[in-house]
């Protein structure tokens, strides 16, 4: 008979904290191929790659009074370099796909969300203030990334961005308010960001525009 094996439940401090690191690295490397269509080089890869992966989440800690992630905890500097090295060595060998950084971008907004809702509510802010942290968290790396490459900032377009982000940060703070474990909550946050984002990347989903009548 083989002995019973004891598997530890994943502590949710250590499920967040892999969670934000994943964000860091993907979000560094959708600033790289987003800023791989630029004549930049190395140093300004590096400089988009961090701003891509570090805006949200320090915007966030100074709205939260807290110390700014990345310089409590150097890993996520660290993670977000070597996301950006690596990317930057795979575009120069391999042709890519003009737009593939949206993927990237869309998987990074879901992680961000998930992080930056769950560091707000762990902080003991009210429902509405962590859900837009979340949003934050996830949207404002982007729009640096965007401005610096030229680019109109994917937040401000039709498309269905910032509403996925706030859609899930909702999701998880009511989950988790319902009484439905953290890990369970922000896998169900971030599985519908990603499901809308992906839905407007391929099948157009978009909000209403404003277009001023002559």
């Amino acid at each position: 008979m083989l002995p019973a094996m004891n598997i530890a439940p994943i502590h949710i401090d250590t499920l967040l904290y892999g969670i934000g690191i994943a964000a860091v690295a993907v979000n560094a490397a959708s600033g790289v191929l987003e800023a791989g269509r630029r004549p930049f080089d190395l140093f300004g890869m590096i400089v988009v790659a961090l701003v891509a992966a570090l805006g949200g989440g320090s915007l966030r800690d100074v709205l939260l009074d807290r110390t700014v992630f990345w310089i409590a905890d150097q890993s996520y500097l660290i993670a977000a370099i070597v996301a950006g090295l690596l990317t930057f060595t795979v575009v120069r060998v391999l042709r890519l796909p003009a737009r593939l950084f949206v993927l990237p971008d869309a998987v990074g907004l879901a992680l961000f969300t998930v992080s930056g809702t769950q560091a707000a509510m762990a902080l003991g802010a009210p429902w509405l203030v962590a859900s837009l942290m979340g949003v934050i968290t996830g949207v404002f790396g982007g729009i640096l990334r965007d401005v610096l490459c030229n680019q109109v900032p994917l937040v401000f377009s039709s498309e269905l961005y910032a509403t996925a982000s706030w859609a899930g940060a909702l999701l998880l703070v009511g989950l988790v308010s319902w009484g439905v474990p953290t890990g369970w909550a922000a896998l169900a946050g971030g599985a519908s960001v990603l499901v809308i984002r992906m839905g407007a990347i391929f099948f157009g989903w978009r909000l209403p525009v404003f277009i001023a009548r002559p």
